[in-house]
């Protein structure tokens, strides 16, 4: 490096944001993520140790996935390269490699390549790294926001460790607020700000787990209030509130917060949780869902889950969608509460879905048997004369209407793909059937199997 290089990067650093100037140097400046970096477990080991394979850091915005690399950057002997995804092309990549290679075989150094939002790198541009890393001209790093198993390249993935990071606890960003306005050589320290207590809580809470969320406000909040009588800017509850605006939620209707989010809304309904399951519809609402997903997702649940022991369930997911069609937004979030509320405190059965894939398990086994004669279209000419038809019994003419003629294929006579629950209005059912075969299945007690079933 000669000296523009130095004062170049001096500069940068001097202009760089206060969530860039703020970022740990050493591994034990870090805050959070100790469930993967604390003293003893396997990354820490790994970066005090200089030995780092390929990794994968995965997590929301501002929970330290690039600090992390930064960190390992200060941390090893290795070169160390970094591009961003976003703007980065082959040519980018074909330079990193050619340069590695190089060092590789001069010097015997290794490279680590750090990848910023790995995830949009297409397919081939994946595909493209993954020789050098397995061949070891190439230690990569890759941070993602998106869940990697459905953004990254299961190639890379398998040689690579998956490192998760969550958003940072409260009392995390509070101890990084408190760095960012008092110390003096990286923070704003130098400006003589104070923060009130109950303000620096509220930014903490509010930033939601993002600590650059939470630098960002406090920058901004120092560099635009004016100085009180005494000469220091006081961060104040008001101030820190104009700073921070409005909490983002956390949700991409692409990526595995959308996912997860709808999995929880369901298993909320299906669990008879009305407000778990009101809550994470708020969460889709403000997250800009659109409202006929929803809408769908509580029609399913209605029939899965619910079925006949509420058979009023499937009209109010019916027509809370429709309603959803005519309506729109905002007026729709309280039609969608209603029926979420009702499909989550209707009583639960699970044997349409049972019976159903019970009736194509045996349909798939079995192939395509024969009709029995007497149930075949007899509404042609000569049908008779072919047997369709002949011997069928018109249930109206029998007793409560019920012929108890045969009506599987011969080969499935007995079989019984619906047994109603004893629960809500499948138990009156249970009850009539009973009373209609005389089949004991209907009497004996429900019989309920664990199981563990994907939405």
């Amino acid at each position: 490096m000669d000296l523009f290089d130095f004062m170049r990067e001096s500069e940068q650093e001097t202009e760089a944001p206060l969530a860039a100037r703020l970022r740990p140097v050493k591994l034990e400046e870090v805050v959070g993520q100790q469930h993967i970096i604390g003293k003893g477990k396997l990354l820490y080991r790994a970066i005090k140790a200089d030995k780092i394979s390929s990794l994968i850091f995965y997590g929301p915005p501002g929970t330290g996935k690039t600090t992390l690399a930064k960190v390992i950057a200060n941390a090893t002997k290795a070169q160390f390269q970094q591009i961003n995804a976003t703007s980065a092309g082959k040519k980018d990549m074909e330079q990193v490699v050619k340069e590695a290679q190089d060092r590789r075989g001069m010097y015997g150094l290794k490279t680590i390549l750090f990848i910023d939002e790995i995830h949009r790198f297409n397919k081939s541009q994946q595909d493209y790294l993954l020789p050098f890393v397995e061949d070891g001209t190439l230690t990569l790093i890759g941070a993602t926001t998106e869940n990697p198993y459905f953004e990254v390249n299961g190639a890379l993935l398998s040689r690579s460790m998956i490192f998760e990071l969550t958003p940072l606890s409260t009392e995390d960003i509070l101890e990084l607020i408190r760095r960012a306005v008092y110390d003096t050589e990286r923070g704003m320290g130098a400006y003589d700000a104070v923060i009130e207590e109950d303000a620096a809580r509220f930014l903490a809470q509010m930033s939601g787990g993002d600590a650059r969320r939470a630098l960002n406000a406090i920058e901004l909040g120092v560099m635009t209030t004016e100085r009180d009588a005494d000469g220091k800017i006081r961060l104040t509850m008001d101030i820190v509130k104009e700073c921070i605006q409005k909490k983002t939620t956390r949700y991409d209707k692409n990526g595995d917060n959308h996912y997860d989010t709808i999995s929880a809304f369901i298993k909320s309904m299906r669990g008879s949780d009305p407000d778990a399951a009101v809550y994470y519809l708020a969460r889709m609402l403000e997250a800009g869902e659109d409202p006929v997903f929803i809408a769908r997702r509580i029609m399913i649940c209605a029939s899965e889950d619910v079925g006949n022991a509420d058979p009023n369930a499937i009209v109010v997911a019916v027509n809370c969608s429709l309603a959803c069609e005519r309506i729109g937004m905002p007026e729709s979030k309280i039609i969608l509460a209603q029926a979420a509320e009702y499909v989550a405190t209707a009583p639960k059965s699970n044997t349409a879905v049972e019976s159903i894939m019970q009736a194509g398990r045996i349909v798939r086994e079995t192939g395509s048997l024969p009709i029995p004669g007497y149930l075949q279209d007899a509404h042609y000419k000569g049908a008779q004369g072919l047997g369709r038809g002949i011997g069928y019994q018109y249930a109206h003419d029998y007793e409560q209407h019920y012929a108890g003629q045969p009506l599987l294929p011969e080969k499935l006579r007995g079989e019984r793909f619906y047994i109603p629950s004893g629960n809500g209005y499948e138990k009156k059912i249970r009850e009539h059937m009973a009373s209609l075969t005389k089949d004991s299945r209907y009497t004996e007690p429900e019989q309920l199997l664990p199981r563990s079933r994907e939405d």
